[in-house]
């Protein structure tokens, strides 16, 4: 491989890069690539890839080798910082490249952590926050969240507002690294100047209720109950953000689907043995006539089973359910459970 980058590659964007990538790499890793991104970059890539044409040799090797060189100065960055890769760097590529490698990189790493700590600010103070900003800063500010916060955040936004951020995000061009973290700091600051939590939280009612989700019903039913007889409000509060495998009944049949799909069937079959016909028809409707009868035989020969059991593999079901709601695919807790109008 070349030890250097080819002028000719320096100037190709990066969707062309990745879609050189894509074909020098092969099926069965590029396959396992795409995992790791969503919808629309694979969109982008495959798109591109469509409209390849015949790739010279130089090319897809120099494209290779400027991914390997990226790759492993993230790898060296992850590990032990920005010093200790520029160190490495130098050593495998010599100071010019790895310099140039090295910039790359960091502007990566700033760009993919700018807002995180939005994504930690309280919900309400920076719904009511946002809405001051322009139009076009809460288009980028969005566009850098992940799916659950962003969406949490668009939902509040007036509608007229709301109509015109979507349509500054669909036209957002690309911004460089150092903008979006200049206006990432500016932001946060001016969420702490006005007393908003932009740290992570260690106590609280969510905390209470995540660790409820998180240990056996027979344990934390009492403590609930415990919790109902003194503080009732309190009670409710902790209710609506705690997700139990009873919930299942209200989330939607697309994300009812992808469960089934992501759960081990084992699994799976316990955590229905011990629930209600209703949870058990409304995940029978998702599914296909054999797998349903192959789920109710097994049912069937499982004979009686210790309820430690079921709730742990209800709670391995939950867990998958809370996995989909960190990916924006499923939403969790009160609004799990709001009626829709079709």
């Amino acid at each position: 491989m070349a030890t250097a980058l080819a002028p000719k590659v320096e100037v190709l964007n990066g969707v062309r890069k990745a879609a050189i990538l894509t074909v020098v790499l092969g099926e069965h890793v590029s396959g396992e690539l795409f995992k790791h991104l969503n919808e629309e970059e694979i969109e982008l890539i495959a798109r591109e890839v469509a409209l390849l044409g015949p790739v010279p040799a130089a090319t897809a090797t120099d494209v290779l080798e400027e991914f390997h060189q990226m790759w492993k100065a993230a790898e060296y960055v992850t590990k032990g910082g920005v010093e200790y890769a520029s160190k490495l760097l130098v050593k495998s590529l010599g100071p010019e490249l790895a310099k140039r490698v090295l910039d790359r990189v960091v502007k990566t790493f700033e760009s993919s952590m700018a807002f995180t700590g939005l994504e930690k600010a309280d919900p309400q103070q920076l719904s009511k926050f946002i809405q001051s900003e322009h139009p076009q800063t809460i288009a980028l500010i969005l566009a850098h969240l992940k799916p659950g916060p962003a969406a949490q955040l668009m939902q509040s936004l007036p509608e007229d507002l709301r109509v015109e951020v979507v349509t500054r995000m669909a036209n957002l061009e690309e911004i460089s690294p150092e903008v979006i973290s200049r206006i990432s700091s500016v932001i946060e600051q001016r969420l702490k100047s006005l007393g908003a939590s932009t740290h992570e939280s260690y106590g609280g009612v969510r905390a209470v209720a995540e660790l409820l989700n998180r240990i056996d019903r027979s344990v934390s039913q009492p403590v609930l109950e415990a919790i109902e007889s003194q503080t009732p409000d309190l009670a409710v509060s902790i209710r609506h953000l705690m997700f139990v495998f009873d919930d299942l009944l209200h989330v939607d049949d697309n994300a009812l689907r992808e469960i089934v799909q992501r759960a081990d069937k084992k699994v799976l079959t316990v955590a229905l043995k011990g629930t209600s016909e209703d949870i058990r028809n409304r995940f029978f409707q998702n599914m296909s006539k054999r797998a349903v009868d192959m789920i109710r035989e097994e049912i069937e020969l499982l004979g009686a089973v210790r309820l430690r059991e079921v709730e742990k593999a209800q709670q391995e079901v939950v867990g998958i359910a809370r996995k989909l709601e960190e990916e924006g695919l499923l939403q969790t807790g009160a609004a799990a459970g709001e009626p829709y109008v079709t």
